[in-house]
């Protein structure tokens, strides 16, 4: 278990539609404020209609530039918009953990309402190496993210998914509202840098 002394703060984004008292987030929000972590989940401007830059602004606002010692929890398209953020950054930053689920940066069939925030997506290559954990989790059974975009998005990362088998997208309607395996990858410890662990392994298209 992890307390105040390890990690400084922690912030979960949430995605399309949500709210910081939906799905996962606040079951989440309260295990690390046991632990003695400050925990944030940021309520993201006009969340049914997300504007790209006021969601920019946002994570400018929560996340600034990270530390250490600064952990972020995505959700879907958080995820997207979290990325984004970092990419940003004009100086030198570290993020002590990042937690992707259900994360992409290509367009969702199942969600073309969301293809002018996407747009061409994200380049991610080289945030990795400023991240000092790194986790991406998905389902196997996501009607709105296609597994091969999040374990695209994995790869582009070096890294690969952690499979959370029947979860859906994540959400209290697939029946999560805990998410023990986010809860872990920002808690473990250990010298890995990348943690996936990846149940099936198939390259997305």
């Amino acid at each position: 278990m992890t307390s105040g002394t390890t990690l400084r703060r922690a912030s979960i984004i949430h995605g399309y539609g949500a709210s910081p008292e939906d799905h996962w987030f606040g079951w989440l929000a309260e295990r690390l404020r046991a632990d003695g972590v400050p925990t944030s989940v940021p309520a993201l401007p006009d969340p049914d209609a997300p504007d790209p830059a006021r969601w920019a602004e946002a994570l400018r606002a929560e996340v600034g530039v990270p530390d250490a010692r600064a952990v972020v929890v995505a959700h879907s398209l958080g995820c997207l918009a979290v990325l984004r953020h970092l990419r940003s950054l004009p100086g030198p930053w570290r993020l002590g953990a990042l937690v992707l689920v259900s994360g992409f940066v290509d367009r969702l069939p199942a969600l073309p309402e969301l293809d002018p925030f996407v747009g061409d997506g994200e380049e991610v290559a080289g945030l990795a190496e400023r991240v000092d954990r790194l986790t991406v989790l998905r389902s196997d059974a996501d009607l709105l993210v296609p597994p091969g975009h999040t374990d695209r998005l994995a790869r582009r990362l070096g890294t690969s998914a952690r499979v959370v088998p029947g979860a859906g997208h994540f959400l209290a309607s697939d029946g999560v509202t805990s998410l023990p395996e986010a809860y872990e990858a920002v808690v473990a410890s250990g010298p890995s840098r990348r943690e996936g662990l990846s149940a099936a392994g198939a390259p997305g298209s």
